[in-house]
């Protein structure tokens, strides 16, 4: 049997696990150790298998991916995002839809201090969806704006994903975090668009809400002071290069507890469930990117990375058509496999390819977030629909997924953006140099 031959049947595998609900980790670590044993030898699977689990839970440059996640389960524990949308809701609440906007709006602040998708849709479904029902919006436009706004999380920076990205493909986290800020804010502006149009043509989705005076709305804007100091420290000094990504991690987490201790909005007991959170997620993280680097090993010794690469060197079709077709790669599996898990399973795949059909790797890193994020609205996996579906348990699932149709084709539109217009998403890194 060839090698070829037996990285297939292992991919076939990990389908067949991840489809049974074997934990993503484990899926990839099992088929990778024993895939490898096949084509090398049961003895240097084990000692790959040994030295890479170590190389990752014991890497520095990982440190950074649970300082973050602790940055924003303290930013979430001592009520920041509650803070973030009565700010916006004070602001425009009373537009038509207003309320929608105002949540994208925390949605996208709170993005920059969190990092999660799913820990985003959590954190702004407990403070908005209450309001939202309060003054008689729809299910489904008050669940599917939080659905999608929860998505901001993974591409406006810090994002875990783009750390992961990065220290897989040995790009700079620095440069990712900034090519994530102008995507972030263009898509949170097509999220905008979107809800505008709906109401729109619907106006009973969102009816408008009450008018505050301008002494009511100029003393919310205290709300987004801690936001804007956090996003500041750790950006301008990433893009000044003062500290190193792991450094902003440690300092972004500690700038949050000192807020949230100086502003006494954080308890003991918030931070002792922030602690276990952090470390439950950091574990579930690390565990699958030292799976996906088995795995990966074995794929590079089967060499199908390779030999795709080299098939579609072969193929007669223009670099964006190929482009095109891993992008629809990647919205296809976003249906049935979680983002982290499925970036971690193809990089070792399309990497090769986009190196030698000359795209930047900055940019590419920046569409398979966009990509990715459609994955986590969409069914069947549609990880923050799920999310949203235990804090509104009164909504159905379908009334949901409904709900984030429209915002499914903002996303589309502004993926489809950045393929002719790459410098959206270069323009900042490039000015770091």
């Amino acid at each position: 049997m060839s090698f070829t031959t037996i990285g297939l049947i292992g991919i076939a595998v990990l389908f067949i696990l991840i489809f049974l609900r074997v934990p993503v980790g484990f899926a990839m670590a099992a088929v990778g150790f024993v895939g490898f044993g096949c084509t090398v030898s049961f003895q240097a699977s084990m000692s790959m298998m040994v030295k890479d689990v170590f190389s990752i839970f014991g890497s520095y440059s990982l440190t950074v991916i649970p300082l973050f996640v602790l940055m924003g389960q303290l930013a979430y524990h001592s009520g920041i995002s509650k803070r973030l949308f009565k700010a916006a809701y004070r602001f425009i609440g009373h537009w038509p839809g207003g309320l929608a906007i105002a949540t994208v709006g925390a949605c996208a602040a709170f993005s920059a201090i969190c990092g999660s998708t799913n820990a985003t849709a959590a954190t702004m479904g407990a403070a908005t969806l209450p309001e939202m029902k309060r003054y008689n919006y729809k299910p489904e436009l008050a669940t599917g704006v939080v659905a999608a706004g929860g998505s901001l999380g993974i591409l406006i920076p810090p994002s875990v994903i783009f750390i992961v990205y990065g220290i897989e493909t040995e790009q700079s986290i620095g440069r990712l975090f900034m090519a994530g800020i102008v995507p972030g804010l263009l898509l949170t502006l097509l999220f905008i668009l979107a809800i505008v149009i709906w109401t729109r043509l619907r106006p009973e989705l969102g009816p408008k809400g009450p008018t505050f005076s301008h002494r009511e709305r100029l003393a919310s804007l205290s709300g987004l002071i801690e936001t804007l100091l956090l996003f500041i420290l750790i950006m301008g000094g990433l893009f000044l290069g003062i500290f190193t990504p792991t450094e902003a991690g440690a300092i972004g987490a500690f700038g949050t507890l000192v807020l949230a201790l100086a502003g006494r909005n954080l308890t003991m007991q918030g931070f002792m469930t922030a602690v276990f959170e952090t470390t439950r997620i950091s574990c579930m993280i690390l565990m699958i990117v030292a799976g996906a680097t088995i795995f990966g090993h074995f794929l590079a010794v089967t060499r199908i990375p390779f030999d795709i690469a080299q098939g579609v060197s072969e193929i007669q079709l223009p670099r964006y058509a190929i482009m095109l077709i891993i992008i629809a790669v990647y919205l296809i599996g976003g249906c049935v496999i979680d983002s982290l898990a499925l970036i971690m399973l193809t990089i070792p795949i399309f990497y090769p390819v986009i190196l030698f059909l000359a795209y930047d790797p900055v940019w590419f890193g920046v569409i398979i977030v966009l990509v990715t994020q459609i994955g986590v609205i969409t069914p069947p996996v549609g990880i923050n629909v799920y999310v949203v579906s235990g804090v509104a348990r009164d909504v159905p699932l379908d009334v949901i997924f409904k709900g984030v149709l429209p915002f499914l084709a903002a996303l589309l539109i502004g993926t489809l953006l950045l393929i002719p217009f790459p410098q959206i998403a270069l323009f900042l890194p490039n000015l770091m140099g």
